[in-house]
């Protein structure tokens, strides 16, 4: 755990936040997403590719950037599915819904990169250079019938460099907000379109800098996340007033208390550590568009420890840990060895993704780690719930205590659907609410997933509360304190069943009457358990 944190403390060095600074090396991707970013009117967009080395001969082949605007991040999705494609070639692939983009295509004989858009694209304010609000306008001319519309060229200049394989080019542009239409959510991409001549180099391998800079009229948060420092804190004291109110009721509570009812509450006071601190790290990267790493590292530690806590506290619950039994059967503890590793591995997966630039290569690859090992542990911590699912459901046919289990079966399936809610939800549900709502409401998707959270601690908080109402604490109503119930089956204990005191007696009862009053009462018993 130590060495994880090092590195993500050495990751998080080398973040720039919303001030992004990417380096391309030796990549063969065709298509490289740069940056998504959602503009509020005053606005502005500053980004800036330098060190483009190109390969001496390979002057006509085709690079450039491309801008499109769209309303919500489903549309963007039409973008990503023709990765293989170069849309610089053919603009009709960048523009599956008719939304406005801006081409930056690279002309390396005339030294200029010329920007042209699509016919709806309207007349935005791009320039060359970012001096000051008062800046000259490029206008754009929209020729009748054609998809195009020329905006003006901006300058590409090369480095001179005594170097006989590459020359080396840069150039910047600066998009601004001006009117409330001009808003939206903004994707910034990277092509590269080689025309590959076997002669001179089979693989192209790109090399770049870029350098982004967004900004909402001095927020350096995008507005799809705006409102996430407030919310972020409001559910921070949301679950730390819960954690003492839990607190409250196992300090006043006279019914037996056990050591998972605290780490309940040792889990919700993580909870609410972690999205202070993730509030914190917001707040600066809103004023300073870089986050502060003392706040980040403490967040991300937080979050670390939260996840781990979670998913083991689940697995506890679903095996009846100290509710029902105090030692861990072989089963139970291989979930442990299982999902501990998974969970703590998605955590990182995920830190590193939101530290990553969105371009790099390493983002796509642990974004993908992600999401396997995270439905990987989601679907590992339902099988210990469905161990004691049917643990009970055999129990209640054999052991006599019918009513008792059929309570207890109850809950646990009540649990098993609540896990199950909870994992769709916050992984699907959310996901699709994020990805179909317009950009500025994209915050929602997290408001979403917090309350859900919310909901399920506070509903399994109540489930399992210390009280004698609890079919947890029925067992030792109904039957002698000697009596031990055995729930996890192993091969120790599969062919042993359990025998109370009032069976004893019972038996040893019978002894005392004839044989005709013995078959009678055999008899009556046999009759009766027809109705188990």
């Amino acid at each position: 755990m130590v060495k994880i944190i090092i590195l993500l403390a050495f990751t998080i060095l080398l973040a720039d936040a919303r001030k992004h600074h990417l380096e391309i090396r030796d990549d063969i991707r065709q298509y490289i997403p740069l940056s998504t970013f959602g503009f509020y009117k005053g606005g502005h967009l500053i980004a800036k590719i330098s060190e483009f080395a190109l390969r001496i001969g390979l002057e006509n082949n085709v690079f450039g950037l491309s801008l499109d605007k769209t309303v919500s991040d489903a549309m963007r999705q039409n973008t990503d599915l023709h990765q293989d494609k170069c849309f610089l070639e053919d603009r009709n692939l960048v523009l599956p819904t008719n939304e406005p983009a801006l081409f930056f295509i690279m002309n390396f004989t005339s030294l200029e990169v010329v920007v042209n858009c699509s016919k709806n694209w309207r007349n935005m304010n791009v320039v060359g250079e970012f001096k000051s609000k008062h800046y000259n306008k490029i206008p754009s001319r929209y020729p009748n019938g054609s998809y195009e519309c020329n905006i003006g060229n901006i300058k590409l200049t090369e480095s001179k460099r005594n170097d006989d394989t590459y020359r080396f080019f840069e150039f910047k542009f600066v998009m601004f907000i001006d009117t409330k239409e001009d808003e939206g959510l903004y994707n910034l991409y990277f092509h590269a379109c080689p025309n590959y001549d076997p002669d001179i180099n089979k693989n192209y391998l790109l090399r770049f800098n870029a350098d982004i800079e967004e900004n909402n009229d001095g927020n350096y948060l995008s507005a799809t996340e705006m409102p996430l420092p407030v919310l972020y804190f409001m559910m921070s004291l949301l679950f730390f007033l819960s954690g003492l109110f839990w607190v409250y009721v196992l300090r006043r509570s006279k019914h037996p208390v056990f050591k998972i009812h605290y780490l309940m509450g040792v889990l919700v006071f993580l909870k609410s550590l972690s999205l202070m601190f993730h509030s914190i790290n917001y707040h600066f990267i809103e004023i300073k568009g870089e986050h502060v790493e003392a706040w980040a590292i403490l967040f991300y530690i937080t979050h670390l420890l939260k996840g781990a806590v979670l998913f083991i506290t689940i697995v506890l619950i679903g095996t009846g840990w100290t509710f029902i039994k105090h030692i861990l059967s072989d089963k139970d503890k291989k979930i442990f060895m299982i999902v501990i590793p998974l969970q703590v591995l998605a955590n990182v997966a995920e830190i590193i993704i939101e530290e990553s630039e969105e371009g790099s290569l390493e983002h796509s690859t642990w974004r993908d780690i992600f999401i396997l090992v995270d439905l990987l542990c989601c679907a590992a911590i339902l099988f210990p719930v469905v161990w004691s699912i049917r643990h009970l459901q055999e129990a209640s046919a054999t052991d006599g205590k019918a009513l008792v289990n059929l309570k207890k079966l109850k809950l646990f399936r009540q649990f098993y659907i609540m896990i199950v809610c909870y994992i769709y939800f916050t992984r699907i549900i959310v996901f699709l609410l994020k990805i179909t709502v317009p950009f500025q409401y994209a915050w929602l998707d997290e408001l979403f997933r917090e309350m859900a959270t919310y909901v399920f601690f506070v509903v399994t908080g109540y489930k399992f509360r210390p009280t004698t109402q609890s079919p947890y604490f029925n067992v030792r109503d109904l039957d002698d304190e000697d009596e031990v119930e055995i729930l996890t089956q192993t091969g120790y204990n599969e062919n042993i069943r359990n025998v109370t005191n009032r069976q004893m007696v019972t038996t040893t009862s019978v002894e005392s009457f004839n044989e005709d009053e013995k078959e009678n009462l055999i008899s009556k018993r046999e009759s009766s358990h027809e109705y188990d």
